[in-house]
């Protein structure tokens, strides 16, 4: 009961392709590579906003009361 060879491996993967199809599979793996690529966009912003966030300036402003005669 060693390690399974690579014909059982083919196997295990005619199998799968049979059961789920090509175009199914395709679909899985660009919805995973999508993901992955979100993920990394998501960690990559926050490390972008700390900064930005500090540079922020409010102005305060006074408005003047402009009345209609």
């Amino acid at each position: 009961m060693g390690s399974f060879s690579i014909w059982h491996w083919l196997i295990v993967l005619v199998v799968v392709v049979l059961v789920f199809g090509t175009k199914k599979l395709g679909n899985v793996g660009s919805d995973l590579g999508k993901a992955v690529k979100g993920f990394k966009d998501g960690v990559k912003g926050e490390d972008e906003k700390s900064p930005k966030a500090d540079e922020q300036k409010t102005i305060d402003v006074d408005a003047k009361d402009k009345s209609i005669h």
